[in-house]
Parts: C-alpha cells; sequence; structure tokens
C-alpha cells in the first residue's frame, strides 16, 4: 500500500538557547508521528 504512521518516541535531551547561546537547556522527551513508505509507493516513485 501506500505506507503506514506509527507514534515514535524522542528521547530527552540536552541543548542549547538560541536567544542565549551560553544557556543550556533541557529538551523533554516527545512522541512524534513517523511515516514508512510502503512497496506500491516506493516502486511508483522508483518509476517501475
Amino acid at each position: 500500500g501506500f505506507g503506514t504512521f506509527m507514534a515514535k518516541s524522542r528521547h530527552a535531551r540536552g541543548g542549547v538557547n538560541p536567544q542565549r547561546p551560553t544557556e543550556r537547556i533541557q529538551i523533554p522527551e516527545v512522541t512524534v508521528a513517523k511515516f514508512k513508505t510502503g512497496k506500491t509507493l516506493k516502486d511508483a516513485l522508483k518509476g517501475k
């Protein structure tokens, strides 16, 4: 088929505040949508 969406968890990590580059911030864990293409869509993009 076309493909599937799934929920994926991104781990918490450290980062830098873009407004104050010397300030370290903690980025919390979040759940994001991931898409995995199906064989039909991959073949269509390859021109098969």
